[in-house]
């Protein structure tokens, strides 16, 4: 690959991330105002934010992500030139969408006697379940927001999705502290108002959404909902069968994050808390990797539509490497602040100390999970998703989760190690997964060129 094409391959992939990354930043804010906002509250709020979230992340990313196969479908689309297609796709995608949505909202109302089973305290319990009961009221818009906005970025219009979320955020400030501390005649909620303030602000931005996607002159050769269109079975079967693997995958990697909090929550509420804020920080600055491999989806999407073996590579190698030089600039960054950032989220002196030692283990898997997110965007792009699932599983979950728990809650090792066992965990599984997906990805660029893939578009 030549210095000129890098550049131009750079310059494209950057500015198709920009605004993913400015609306990954904000899908990420309200995590952040919650764990901000709860844990001005108390330490107990805070911690009952922090166990909500960790069924409700894993929810919404199974659900948004089996909703992702929009991005690869549209764009390859796109790509050849079928503008048919493109709505055809997208009203398949918002049915399944509703019924996701629907699905999981009722599934997060029945799921905290978990809980109960671990024998997670009382106090704690109550104020996890009434915040998840509010903040599931949200999961039906953030299913049917997630397909606008996938067909937005594939079809490289992102930036409208971009200020809505930006406004969505915004509005989600003020909500939080009127139904966290009471006004307006409302009861003050604590935490359990976050829910509340995240799940009425979802709703506003897919009414933004629907009503640009619909009206916008951009969007006029493939206007969504310009004839009717009802549940064609298989083909929402055809997309699940893309879908499906991209959420589990999703899901396997997020959820052992969040299973950590829920197997930890019987040692107290400060190992919860801390575990919390360490994993707000990483999660806001693995948005930058992150926002880079969504562009990478894009770009070999369309790449892939037109069946050009050299540009997918170039995009490849491009995003690649831009992701390990960022990841060496974030390692530094988290180990020369990581008190700092801690500090940001609670006075509490034990929870500092605590989120702050494991910031060390975020910073010692920067550089592996970036290659790893990256080979997993691309391999998205070629619409291969079942291998990266299966690759997902055994990094996650025969890796990292029994790693962890064995060194974070058994004796077998000699001492019981608590949170720095489990992140100990993660650093290895994310260290397979790198391993893993980019030697997927070596061999399904070689599949291509024997398939006869030309070395240049046409």
């Amino acid at each position: 690959m030549s210095a000129a094409s890098f550049r131009t391959e750079f310059r494209a992939l950057v500015l198709l991330m920009a605004p993913i990354l400015l609306t990954q930043l904000c899908q990420a804010g309200f995590g952040f105002v919650d764990t901000v906002m709860a844990g001005q509250v108390s330490p107990l709020d805070l911690a009952a934010v922090a166990l909500g979230a960790s069924l409700w992340l894993p929810m919404v990313l199974l659900v948004s992500g089996i909703l992702m196969a929009t991005t690869p479908l549209v764009a390859a689309a796109w790509g050849r030139r079928d503008l048919a297609a493109v709505p055809a796709t997208v009203h398949q995608a918002l049915w399944l969408a509703a019924l996701l949505g629907i699905a999981g909202a009722v599934l997060l109302h029945h799921v905290t006697p978990v809980f109960t089973w671990l024998d997670t305290p009382e106090h704690l319990r109550d104020m996890t379940r009434r915040f998840l009961a509010a903040i599931s009221l949200g999961l039906p818009a953030i299913a049917l927001f997630s397909v606008l906005r996938c067909y937005c970025e594939a079809m490289a219009k992102p930036l409208p999705v971009t200020l809505i979320s930006i406004s969505g955020l915004v509005l989600n400030v003020p909500l939080a502290w009127i139904f966290i501390h009471g006004s307006f005649g409302l009861p003050a909620l604590g935490g359990v108002g976050c829910g509340w303030a995240s799940a009425i602000s979802m709703w506003i931005m897919l009414l933004m959404l629907a009503v640009y996607v619909l009206y916008a002159e951009t969007f006029a050769n493939t206007r969504l909902l310009h004839e009717r269109s009802a549940p064609h079975w298989q083909s929402i079967k055809t997309f699940l069968k893309l879908g499906l693997p991209i959420g589990i995958a999703i899901f396997f990697e997020v959820s052992v994050f969040a299973i950590v909090a829920i197997l930890i929550s019987p040692l107290g509420e400060l190992q919860v808390a801390g575990h919390q804020i360490a994993l707000s920080v990483t999660s806001l600055l693995f948005m930058f990797p992150l926002s880079l491999a969504f562009a990478m989806t894009i770009r070999t999407g369309h790449a892939f539509g037109r069946h050009d073996l050299q540009a997918i590579r170039t995009t490849r190698r491009t995003g690649l490497v831009t992701l390990g030089l960022f990841a060496c600039v974030t390692a530094a960054f988290i180990v020369l602040t990581r008190y700092w950032l801690a500090d940001i989220y609670t006075d509490d002196a034990q929870v500092i100390h605590l989120a702050g030692n494991l910031l060390l283990f975020a910073a010692a898997y920067q550089i592996v999970d970036a290659l790893q997110v990256g080979a997993a965007g691309a391999l998205r792009g070629l619409q291969d998703t079942k291998g990266p699932m299966i690759l997902t599983l055994i990094s996650y979950w025969i890796v990292a989760l029994p790693l962890g728990y064995v060194l974070g809650l058994t004796f077998l090792t000699g001492e019981r190690y608590g949170p720095y066992g489990f992140w100990t965990g993660l650093v290895a599984g994310l260290a397979v997964a790198s391993v893993l997906l980019n030697w997927r990805l070596r061999k399904q660029l070689r599949k291509l060129q024997k398939q006869g893939f030309p070395a240049t578009g046409h």
